[in-house]
C-alpha cells in the first residue's frame, strides 16, 4: 500500500470504527472485547486489499458478518460472557428509560445464539431487508425469515421486561434500531 493508499485507510478507521465497533459488539453478544476482536480483524483484511476496495465500509461490515458467521459455524455456542467488571447488581438505579433498555437488550442479545443474534442485528439494527441478510449470512431468505420469528420468539421468553421498557413514555427516544424491534408478550 503506498502512502496515499495508509492515509486513507487511517482517514476510513478514525471516521468509521466507533460505528463498526458498535456492529461488532452487538454481533458478539454484548461482549466489548470480542467485538473489538472482531472489528480488529475485519480491518486487518480491509487494509491488505485496501487499493482495490470501492466502497470500504460496506466491504468491512460484510468481513464482520462473515467472520462472526464462520466463528459460530467453527467454535459452538460459548457459555460464558467474560466482562471486564461484574455488571451492577441493581439494574435501573439510573432512572432512564433509555440506558435500562439498552443493558436489558444486551443481556436478552447475549441469551440468543449467534446465528439468531446475527439475523437480528442486520435486520433490525442494520436495517437491511431479508434478501439481502441472507446473501450476507450465505443462507436463504427462508431461513432469516424462520430465524428472525424464532428469535423474537425467544427475547419474548427471556426478556419479558422488553415490553414494559419499549412502550415506556421515558422523556429520551429509544436508541437507533432498538425502536425496530417490536417485542410483544
Amino acid at each position: 500500500m503506498d502512502a496515499a493508499g495508509q492515509e486513507g485507510f487511517r482517514e476510513f478507521v478514525s471516521n468509521r470504527s466507533a460505528a463498526l465497533l458498535r456492529t461488532a459488539v452487538l454481533l458478539s453478544g454484548g461482549d466489548r472485547h470480542a467485538g473489538e476482536d472482531l472489528l480488529q480483524n475485519a480491518l486487518i483484511k480491509a487494509a491488505g486489499r485496501w487499493d482495490r476496495i470501492e466502497e470500504p465500509e460496506a466491504y468491512v461490515r460484510q468481513i464482520l458478518y462473515r467472520q462472526q458467521v464462520s466463528r459460530w459455524r467453527l467454535k459452538g455456542r460459548r457459555r460464558e460472557l467474560t466482562v471486564a467488571e461484574p455488571p451492577d447488581s441493581d439494574g435501573g438505579a439510573d432512572g432512564t428509560g433509555a440506558a435500562e433498555l439498552r443493558l436489558v437488550m444486551r443481556e436478552a442479545l447475549s441469551r440468543l445464539t449467534a446465528r439468531q443474534r446475527s439475523v437480528l442485528v442486520l435486520r433490525f439494527f442494520e436495517d437491511l431487508p431479508e434478501a439481502d441478510v441472507a446473501r450476507l449470512l450465505g443462507c436463504s431468505v427462508g431461513t432469516v425469515r424462520s430465524t428472525t420469528h424464532r428469535s423474537l420468539a425467544r427475547l419474548r421468553a427471556h426478556a419479558p421486561e422488553l415490553t414494559a421498557l419499549g412502550r415506556s413514555d421515558a422523556e429520551e427516544p429509544l436508541p437507533r434500531g432498538f425502536a425496530a424491534v417490536e417485542v410483544r408478550p
